[in-house]
């Protein structure tokens, strides 16, 4: 279940010493692989929790192309601050009509990014706005 109360990036500072990488990506399929090249670039390939951030990173860009508002020619945002001992992600879009929820059903052919999500992620939260929502989580290591 997500975490409400798991602070989100969009607008907030953070220590000063940590550095925040994002990336802004059209709203098309094609930029979820740019999305996964975008974890690499940030976190390299020998980093502890690089597989499982890359794989959150690409279900999270996936809803957001998809689901969102962002696919009518719109964006999507992917933030990435390595912490000490966790990494942050947050992929914020255009919103929806509805928000992102978990599909149970395991024998459906899609609908399973969010439940990787809880899974995976130590916690893992949404936020949204009018025009915008974003969905966070954090992937321990170490």
């Amino acid at each position: 279940m997500a975490d409400p109360a798991m602070p989100p990036l969009v607008g907030k500072a953070t220590e000063p010493d940590v550095p925040v990488a994002s990336r802004e990506l059209p709203g098309r399929p094609e930029s979820v692989a740019l999305a996964r090249g975008f974890v690499t670039e940030r976190l390299g390939k020998w980093h502890p929790a690089a597989n499982d951030v890359t794989l959150l990173v690409s279900e999270l860009v996936t809803n957001a192309v998809v689901h969102s508002r962002s696919r009518n020619g719109g964006t999507v945002t992917v933030m990435i601050v390595d912490r000490v001992g966790h990494v942050h992600v947050e992929v914020t879009d255009e919103g929806s009509e509805t928000a992102p929820e978990i599909r149970e059903d395991l024998l459906a052919e899609g609908g399973r990014g969010l439940l990787l999500v809880q899974m995976i992620a130590h916690r893992w939260g949404v936020s949204r706005g009018w025009s915008w929502q974003s969905v966070r989580c954090e992937v321990n290591y170490g």
